[in-house]
């Protein structure tokens, strides 16, 4: 008989575990809370317009194909990914924008129209990134970090490559324009850190960016939640929808199953958390199971948290192809440090703000009735451990931020508007479980990655594992893919070397489509 895996959560760290596993052979059930699959990757669907709740930006596909070349599938026949360009359009204060892709000759006029000297210090930069995407991604991102001489194995390269320097600190040795640097350093913020905090390791996105691009799944986000949910059904997987894991249940230290909310009690030989770290500790397992390293006075007092997102998702009567946006829009304010000082440290609810603005009806024009545009607009905003009221701040930050908008990048925006939607950090918290509601769970800082973060293998309960933003190696689609490829490696072991293709054979021909 098959081993028994239970999977807590179906973002994208459960839906990778899951089809790793099943396709392994092993029993897989995922129990999602929610009403469908995706977790933070969510998809609000209204009047005809889909909104995509969380990431949107794909940067390793090659991860995506992965899963589906393992259960003998082609991931081209579930969904279409298609490269954007540019991958990002950033606007300074005053309006003034750069375009960033795969295309070097393209970038260096685009900084030359910034500052010209800034051309040989960006290939200088470029050229130091492939060895950090070199030693963080492709040695470290899918390898679990267990024990101590793991992280003494690797520190040496980790100092050479300067990864005690911030994003920022590492990008300001090579670019001489505060614009540019700015440019060059908001990537933590994609996973939850600040670019003045984060570790120059981050700084391998640009390298991952610049090697595979950036893409969009045609049909949004949602279409590759449901592209891996169908390919998870086929190879055998089982979910449950509608149904909230109350507890972990432990015998002595081996996890043992799950209770549900209704008080039903589910066994199993593995468990598998893709819900928060934090609130999983907190709040599923029993205080006498834990630990010294996974107490409450860790999660409570010594572990710092990722920033929150305050976002509105809109969809307007109009068009909007004659503005200046692009794809991905990033729109800094005139503070940049300040204002991240004012998220992460001051924990405060500042008056300006910088936005990631999504249009993705540019390359999809599905995702909206026809004539129509749909748009999610994002702030960075602090975690609940700040003293701000969001049932009373909600209304006006919205406002602010739809105003600003309107006058500078969006005509007329607020009378086209028919639909809208809109999430606070009470939001992560109360429907997303994550601990003081914040977006991308534990903090991307050097003292808290690799063997200093959350292990993908609990230290208390030997069959108790870990995906998702708040395990090694961290947020963000690579980090979470990558997570789930971790735990197959501790749970299969040996098996997860090599597909015996007769087992997966036998599960396709008996599998219900």
């Amino acid at each position: 008989m098959a081993e028994k895996v239970i999977i807590i959560g179906s973002g994208f760290g459960g839906l990778g575990a899951g089809i790793r596993l099943a396709a392994r052979g092993y029993d897989v059930q995922i129990f999602e809370k929610l009403d469908k699959p995706g977790g933070r990757g969510y998809t609000y669907k209204m009047e005809g317009f889909s909104f995509d709740a969380g990431p949107t930006v794909i940067t390793a596909p090659f991860m995506f194909d992965d899963l589906f070349e393992l259960a003998g599938r082609q991931r081209e026949d579930y969904v279409e990914f298609v490269q954007l360009d540019p991958f990002y359009r950033i606007f300074d204060h005053k309006g003034k924008s750069f375009d960033y892709n795969g295309d070097s000759q393209f970038i260096y006029e685009q900084i030359r129209r910034w500052n010209p000297a800034d051309v040989q210090g960006y290939q200088a930069f470029m050229d130091t990134t492939q060895a950090i995407f070199q030693k963080g991604f492709v040695e470290l991102a899918d390898k679990p970090f267990l024990n101590v001489s793991d992280m003494l194995r690797v520190a040496p390269d980790l100092i050479r490559m300067g990864s005690y320097r911030s994003v920022y600190g590492y990008v300001s040795q090579f670019i001489e324009n505060e614009f540019l640097r700015q440019s060059f350093s908001f990537h933590p913020l994609l996973i939850g850190g600040n670019p003045f905090d984060s570790s120059s390791i981050y700084a391998m996105i640009h390298y991952l960016e610049r090697e595979w691009g950036v893409h969009f799944a045609m049909g949004g986000t949602g279409a590759l939640v449901d592209a891996l949910a169908q390919l998870f059904k086929e190879i055998g997987g089982c979910f449950r929808f509608d149904t909230e894991v109350a507890e972990i249940l432990v015998d002595g230290k081996k996890a043992t199953g799950v209770k549900l909310a209704d008080g039903s009690v589910h066994a199993a030989d593995h468990v598998i958390s893709n819900a928060d770290v934090a609130w999983t500790y907190l709040n599923m397992i029993p205080a006498k199971a834990r630990g010294l390293r996974n107490s409450d006075t860790r999660y409570k007092r010594f572990t710092r948290y990722s920033m929150s997102l305050f976002v509105i998702y809109f969809g307007t009567k109009r068009r909007y192809n004659d503005t200046d946006l692009a794809h991905h829009n990033i729109i800094l304010g005139e503070r940049y440090q300040g204002l991240l000082q004012d998220i992460f440290k001051n924990k405060v609810l500042a008056d300006d703000f910088s936005l990631y603005l999504h249009m993705p009806t540019i390359t999809d024009p599905s995702l909206a009735p026809d004539g129509c545009e749909t748009f999610y607009v994002l702030s960075p905003v602090p975690h609940l451990g700040a003293d701000i009221d969001w049932r009373q701040a909600a209304k006006p930050y919205r406002d602010a931020i739809m105003q600003f908008l309107e006058e500078n990048y969006l005509p007329d925006l607020q009378e086209n508007i028919v639909v809208e939607h809109m999430i606070d950090p009470l939001h992560f918290r109360d429907t997303l479980n994550s601990h003081l509601g914040s977006a991308f769970s534990v903090e991307p800082t050097l003292t808290q990655s690799a063997w200093f973060r959350p292990h993908n293998r609990s230290e208390d309960l030997e069959n108790l594992h870990f995906v998702g933003a708040g395990t090694h190696p961290g947020a963000g689609l690579p980090g979470v893919l990558s997570s789930s490829k971790i735990a197959e490696l501790l749970i299969a072991g040996d098996r997860a070397q090599e597909l015996p293709s007769g087992d997966l054979e036998t599960r396709l021909s008996t599998a219900e489509v």
